[in-house]
């Protein structure tokens, strides 16, 4: 048994040492941070609920409905782009029922499909950002939105992968369940920090969704080179009709995949790929060129035209089509047939990222070209 003497002896060293270190830290510019708790998915929801909000547009093709969060008590509410883009009005809902209409938008970024908003109410508690540069494939993610506009809910999952998009863009593909109502979310760690914004749903498949990373958020809250709402939904009404007008250009870009592309398939699950991809292009071609391209003689389709007998081309429908086989085949594919899945998730990607339908359907033929090239490479050998 140690003595009183040296048992003081003792604490006098260890607190000695403890200041040692903590002069340390302190002339190298360090701080003793406590270790970060762990929430609960309840936890979560309730810390989180009175900083989230749904948003109401009104636009030229009817009403929507988005959610989106504050990112800081002076009234700026984060959300996509898209939720807000072409609307002729933009009303924010708090938790407590109140509503407020968007006067401002402080910032966007077209290229993440970002915005900050700005309504007349400050004091909203403004969620905690983390660090999507540090989440990984395996970790817990909370999707908490107002799906359908039906009320909040709070779904988990986890980050399912972090895919490179295009140059600039990666998303992350999570397996918590969003609905539609819900883009403009927050994505949300075990921590409560919002990791992603709720941005990409699929319309088939399950299990299916995308966030933009939090990161690319932040740089807009430094940012205040906005205007009015009036003005953007002015501009962005202009914008959306001039690209209903102009074609788009459309550049090619048919990926050229190793045969390992197809490791971990079954022959069967090849066979499968291949036919489904073959039946959505014979289903979708004809109804993105219209009843008239499949007239061959040209005298004829000359003269359908001029009686108004040809039917234009649905490129959205095709659309539509293309990304409903990929987004089955994504689902039904064993986890083993990892390559065709990213292949087909980095075409749904693509299409994601461009603006008018006639380019995402061609993103996801692309992606099915690509993939019937390697198919029938395979079976040459």
């Amino acid at each position: 048994m140690l003595s009183p003497v040296t048992r003081r002896f003792r604490f006098a060293r260890r607190r000695a040492w403890m200041l040692v270190a903590a002069a340390v830290l302190a002339a190298c510019g360090g701080t003793i941070r406590p270790p970060r708790a762990r929430l609960t998915p309840k936890q979560i929801m309730i810390r989180s609920q009175p900083s989230i909000v749904q948003i109401r547009v009104f636009g030229v093709d009817g009403p929507a409905i988005g959610t989106g969060f504050a990112v800081a008590p002076d009234g700026r509410i984060a959300t996509n782009l898209h939720v807000i883009d072409g609307a002729l009005e933009a009303v924010v809902q708090l938790h407590d029922g109140t509503e407020y209409p968007v006067e401002f938008v402080v910032a966007t970024d077209p290229a993440h499909d970002l915005a900050i908003l700005r309504i007349p109410k400050r004091d909203v508690p403004a969620l905690p950002l983390g660090d999507s540069d540090g989440v990984s494939p395996g970790d817990p993610v909370f999707a908490i939105g107002n799906p359908l506009g039906a009320g909040w809910t709070i779904s988990d999952g986890l980050i399912s992968a972090i895919r490179p998009v295009a140059d600039g863009l990666t998303m992350l593909q999570i397996s918590a369940p969003i609905s539609r109502g819900s883009s403009g979310g927050p994505l949300l760690n075990v921590y409560g920090e919002v990791v992603g914004v709720a941005t990409m749903v699929s319309s088939e498949g399950q299990n299916l969704n995308f966030g933009m990373p939090i990161n690319y958020l932040k740089p807009l809250l430094a940012r205040d080179d906005g205007e009015s709402f009036e003005t953007f939904a002015a501009r962005s009404r202009a914008r959306a009709e001039a690209g209903r007008r102009a074609a788009p250009r459309i550049e090619r870009q048919v990926p050229d995949h190793p045969l390992s592309v197809l490791d971990g398939c079954s022959d069967e699950d090849i066979r499968r790929v291949a036919a489904e991809i073959i039946a959505a292009i014979e289903k979708g071609a004809p109804i993105y060129n219209g009843t008239c391209s499949q007239i061959r003689d040209p005298d004829e389709r000359a003269r359908a035209r001029a009686d108004g007998r040809c039917v234009p081309g649905d490129h959205e429908v095709c659309y539509r089509i293309y990304e409903g086989t990929a987004l089955r085949l994504d689902h039904d594919l064993p986890q083993d047939c990892r390559g065709v899945r990213a292949a087909l998730g980095d075409g749904l990607l693509r299409a994601r990222t461009l603006d008018s339908y006639t380019e995402k359907a061609w993103a996801m033929r692309d992606a099915f070209d690509g993939l019937l090239a390697v198919i029938e490479k395979k079976l040459r050998r």
